[in-house]
């Protein structure tokens, strides 16, 4: 009998194969005390088993140039996250407690730690640094792997393969997968994977993106539930899996298989295709990225600029040690170089007080406090005035070398932007008597607060430009938060309040003059290109796999006929019911 198993799509495509099924290596973990005078032995394990780790992942770097050079940036950058990981002292401090303190043998005190920094990570409010937590129980699973004399997951299911036949494709079923095991993905056999945890913005789901393989994340118990050699179809496009599939659900999806490598073939001819409506209207289409090494499949993907350059990437897991203005100077300039003379828009430090970057003990009422609603993104960045001022500098000064956009989050105040301002206009001045060169840069703010949208000319008179992050702005006028499972349904893009604060935001940037962009999800959503357009939207920024499915809508619509209809759909009591019409 078919079951069906259902979790997030991450990566497009279809993939067909036997089960390659394997476990976690923290599922059998032993636990027990050790006496007074092997201490010192089990932190000697422990530090062999880090030591390997980072060996094996500086080996996996160095065989990086194997690969298509649009998958370098992406798993370089992960694994460089990895290698922070390793070295970060609350995870190695805390576990030589355990050890020391409460007698722990190495592989339970690891364990244990690991619980106590994710509860951490699982109080974070933004889903991208949240899901980082995935990145630590990476780690930690190498590190068990080791200790336990086990291979990677990857290695270990190519090398245990479910079937003697090597012309049967297998696919693999997973708990979860890191960056390392990623790349010996690419090298070995499989044609997809599932894993049980996982996210949109997971590591894993952004590799897999990159280097185009089918994948479903977060499908919850799929190791327990698919057995070895079990036949799989997973569907990356829907974000299901099928186990033991019936003959004609087999011919299916095989034919499905085979329109997607069409399909794909026909998307990669339109990179060079100017992204223009049949009514002539030209469109900019953006890419968001988290490393300056991401500039490669930005332009490899037709990208026209970088509408989202999320800096936050470059502050977190360092354990409160912020990169200091040449760190970051030279991650801009290498972002705003790699683009090649195109526009870089570079976002200040999106984090808060709830983030792994605070540097002393938390707010004593911070158990009481939604994170969602309290210091974080330019809260926290005039907060910190001096931090503030370094990420500013660093920006100018990379704006020397091409052209540069500067983004402000989550401003809602009219103080906010008055202190913004000031500091920009104060990092200047530090710069001009420091005898630094820098360049002229545009200045934007971020619509994400429902505050914001509804006083844009307070925006208009102070910034050039206005960035809508829909992912924010959604979950802030429906009140629900979008990483709690309890009310993740309620999650609309096109509830009727929202569509209203979106068309009102676009189209008063219309009316004076002023750029407005859509970076959030929505913009990479082909569901709601035609409603977008419609709206007046003429500027998407998205990950750079999304950018041409986009552009394939975008050759096929008429704006003008598009309007009428997006204004049917803003006065609809049920937005969704008109959306395929």
């Amino acid at each position: 009998m078919t079951i069906s198993i259902h979790g997030l799509a991450v990566s497009r495509g279809i993939a067909i194969g036997r089960a390659v099924v394997v476990a976690s290596s923290r599922m059998d973990v032993g636990h027990y005390f050790v006496p007074s005078d092997q201490i010192e032995n089990e932190i000697q394990r422990l530090r062999h088993a880090r030591n390997a780790v980072v060996e094996e992942i500086l080996k996996v770097q160095q065989g990086l140039q194997d690969l298509p050079n649009d998958a370098h940036p992406e798993l370089s950058a992960l694994l460089d996250v990895h290698l922070m990981l390793l070295q970060d002292e609350q995870l190695t401090s805390g576990v030589k407690h355990w050890i020391v303190d409460r007698h722990y043998n190495a592989e339970w005190a690891l364990t244990t730690q690991l619980e106590v920094i994710a509860r951490q990570f699982d109080e974070m409010e933004d889903p991208y640094l949240r899901e980082r937590k995935a990145d630590l129980e990476q780690v930690v699973e190498r590190m068990l792997r080791f200790m336990r004399g086990v291979a990677s997951p990857v290695a270990a299911g190519a090398d245990g393969r479910a079937s003697a036949d090597s012309e049967v494709p297998l696919v693999l079923i997973a708990h979860d997968l890191s960056p390392a095991d990623m790349l010996q993905f690419k090298q070995s056999v499989f044609a997809g994977f599932v894993t049980d945890v996982g996210g949109k913005t997971s590591h894993t789901a952004i590799v897999a993106r990159s280097m185009d393989i089918p994948a479903v994340v977060g499908a919850r118990s799929c190791s327990h539930l698919i057995q070895q050699d079990d036949w799989v179809i997973i569907d990356g496009d829907a974000g299901v899996v099928l186990v033991d599939p019936s003959p004609i659900l087999l011919a299916e999806y095989g034919f499905k298989q085979r329109q997607g490598e069409v399909e794909r073939d026909r998307l990669s001819r339109l990179k060079n295709t100017p992204a223009v409506t049949l009514d002539g209207q030209k469109i900019e289409l953006l890419a968001n990225i988290e490393q300056p090494e991401d500039a490669v499949g930005a332009l490899k993907a037709g990208a026209v600029g970088v509408g989202l350059f999320r800096s936050e990437f470059l502050f977190m897991g360092r354990s409160g040690k912020l990169p200091d203005e040449e760190e970051q100077y030279q991650a801009y300039r290498r972002a705003v170089e790699g683009m090649q003379g195109l526009p870089v828009t570079i976002r200040t430090v999106d984090v808060g007080a709830d983030k792994p970057l605070d540097r002393g003990a938390s707010r004593p009422a911070d158990d009481y406090l939604n994170p969602a609603l309290g210091l974080r993104a330019i809260r926290w960045s005039l907060a910190e005035p001096s931090m503030f001022l370094v990420q500013l500098r660093a920006i100018l000064r990379a704006a020397a070398h091409g052209p540069v956009n500067l983004l402000i989050p989550m401003l809602a105040h009219a103080s906010e932007i008055r202190q913004t301002l000031a500091l920009i206009n104060r990092a200047r001045e530090q710069l001009d008597n420091g005898g630094q060169s820098y360049g002229h840069v545009k200045l934007g703010a971020m619509i994400e607060v429902p505050a914001a949208a509804l006083t844009i000319p307070l925006f208009l008179r102070h910034f050039d430009f206005l960035s809508v992050g829909t992912n924010d702005l959604i979950q802030y006028t429906l009140a629900i938060d979008r990483a709690d499972e309890a009310v993740s349904h309620l999650y609309d893009p096109v509830h009727p309040a929202v569509l209203q604060l979106l068309a009102g935001t676009i189209a008063q940037c219309r009316e004076h003059g002023k750029g407005v962009s859509v970076c959030g999800e929505m913009a990479g959503d082909v569901t709601l290109t035609r409603l977008l357009l419609g709206l007046g939207l003429r500027s998407f920024s998205m990950h750079p796999s999304q950018i041409l499915a986009v552009k394939q809508q975008i050759l096929r619509c008429d704006t003008t006929r598009l309007q009428t209809w997006a204004q049917s759909v803003l006065a609809a009591e049920d937005p969704a019911a008109l959306m395929t019409d």
